[in-house]
């Protein structure tokens, strides 16, 4: 039987040394964590990824999960939201409200946070080629509320170049794309210094396919681009990198995924040394986990909370800032509100019942982690230097090498799968006829007639001159140089939909093919 791990790293039988551990957590290049005491000090943010159907019935479900505990809340939007249609567009047409909540305007972001000060929690919004209208719009109803700008807190995911590498929710091309990312970078840090302006994701990258050296290369190697981006821009690393985040996915090859957390920082504390921050808080990687969604199954779907346990207890021992749980049910439909509750309860198992929050990376010094952590972070580099001697991520990305990488991992993945070569327990082991899964959470098809009422009604009585000469100032800018964000937010708040703004753009920018 062949003994390596995801991503073809050989595992030897035993290993009887390892290099001398020199560090300490909280300092350079921060392997062992970003804080000195870690979750002795707190524990990491508990986030469950929730939004569906209208902003009416995802409010709904933000209180009962503030009510079950959780400590930040995450934001998911439909795919029209996501790529800059209105709820009423032919495009959006059996996509409202179905993987996300559907937010149209302004009018939409006020219910979702119905009853919720933004001033009081962070609020995580996985949203990237309209990240710049989605934020408009919580800064908009956070002036609304009152709520200090330079004290709110959250983020926004924001990372364009992934979604050409894995997703696939991009409207313009690279270059404006990456115009939009590196002006939410300058508004924010003037603006909204406490809010992370962009999560750079190797989630998606890893729900595409790739192994764990992969997901791990290719985030940072983005990630690098972003910076030097922000630095041509005339932008602080010193700075602007303090409101970095990265977001990564967490699989089910327990020790792999914590020796890939633990390379990620020590690579990104270099990246960032070299490109001349100086400041440790630009040198440090924070970052979200999710639990691997694509490792679900819809075959004894009750397995998955065994696996997301071992998942979700990989990334704490790994170090992660912040945490999502996936339902036991999401190989079915978007989660019950009993399956949300019971991937809550597995973070706050962990959190107070394991022990294992105790101590500061109480695997350091393992011969077996740290022989893994240097093999990860050594195949790593080598693709992040291939990729530099390409030009970049963009470049990379342009002539299809990542795709190509992701897709062939992706299929080396499954062919192991289908020859037993790996194994799924309930998929290709341990298998039984199929058992009766009736509790599944369906959305509405009538949720878009809701919304499209919803528009009709907003543009009778909002003042249409205001929004015209909103989107024609905005229109302005985009042909110019000027920061966006002030005339996005200026539309926003004069009722302008996401729609309307998006299309402003995409007549200037040109769509990316």
């Amino acid at each position: 039987m062949k003994h390596t791990t995801t991503s073809g790293i050989e595992i030897k039988e035993l290993y009887l040394s390892a290099k001398p551990m020199e560090e300490k957590p909280g300092e350079f290049p921060f392997t062992r964590g970003i804080q000195k005491d870690m979750y002795r000090g707190r524990l990491w943010t508990m986030r469950q990824y929730a939004g569906f159907s209208t902003a009416e019935e995802s409010n709904k479900r933000y209180h009962y999960l503030l009510a079950q505990g959780t400590t930040g809340l995450s934001v998911a939007f439909d795919l029209p939201t996501q790529i800059g249609y209105d709820s009423d567009h032919e495009m959006a047409d059996g996509e409202v409200g179905k993987v996300g909540v559907a937010i149209d305007s302004l009018k939409d972001m006020e219910i979702l946070f119905d009853g919720i000060q933004l001033k009081d929690i962070t609020t995580s919004m996985t949203i990237n080629a309209t990240a710049s209208i989605l934020l408009a719009m919580y800064i908009a109803l956070a002036k609304k509320q009152g709520a200090d700008l330079k004290q709110i807190s959250g983020t926004i995911q924001n990372d364009i170049l992934k979604e050409y590498a894995a997703r696939g929710t991009y409207i313009y091309p690279p270059k404006q794309s990456m115009r939009l990312i590196t002006d939410i970078f300058e508004f924010c840090s003037q603006e909204v210094p406490k809010w992370n302006t962009i999560s750079i994701s190797g989630y998606h990258i890893r729900e595409a396919g790739s192994n764990a050296v992969q997901e791990l290369a290719f985030t940072l190697a983005n990630g690098k681009t972003y910076l030097k981006s922000a630095i041509d821009k005339g932008l602080d690393i010193n700075v602007f990198a303090k409101r970095l985040s990265f977001f990564f996915n967490c699989h089910n090859n327990f020790f792999e995924e914590i020796a890939k957390f633990r390379a990620a920082r020590r690579m990104w504390a270099k990246i960032t040394k070299a490109l001349g921050a100086t400041d440790e808080k630009a040198q440090m990687l924070r970052f979200h986990t999710q639990t691997g969604g694509s490792t679900l199954t819809a075959q004894q779907p009750l397995n998955n909370v065994i696996r997301v346990t071992n998942q979700a207890m990989a990334a704490v021992l790994g170090g992660t800032q912040s945490l999502h749980t996936n339902g036991y049910d999401e190989a079915l439909s978007l989660p019950t509100e009993a399956a949300a509750k019971i991937a809550l309860r597995t973070q706050q198992i962990i959190g107070f019942e394991s022990g294992v929050t105790d101590t500061v990376d109480p695997l350091a010094g393992s011969f077996f982690v740290e022989n893994l952590t240097d093999e990860i972070e050594s195949a790593a580099w080598r693709y992040i230097d291939k990729i530099d001697a390409m030009g970049g991520s963009v470049h990379a990305i342009e002539s299809d090498y990542m795709q190509n990488e992701i897709a062939h991992a992706a299929y080396e993945y499954q062919k192991e799968i289908e020859t037993g070569e790996r194994i799924s327990v309930g998929v290709n082991k341990f298998t039984q006829p199929e058992e009766e899964f009736t509790e599944v959470f369906k959305i509405d098809e009538s949720i878009r007639k809701l919304q499209a009422d919803k528009l009709s009604h907003l543009k009778n009585v909002r003042n249409r001159m205001a929004v015209e000469q909103a989107l024609r100032l905005l229109e302005d800018g985009a042909n110019g140089d000027a920061n966006l964000m002030p005339l996005i937010i200026d539309a926003v708040e004069k009722y302008a939909t996401l729609g309307e703004i998006a299309d402003v753009m995409r007549k200037t920018f040109g769509e990316y093919r």
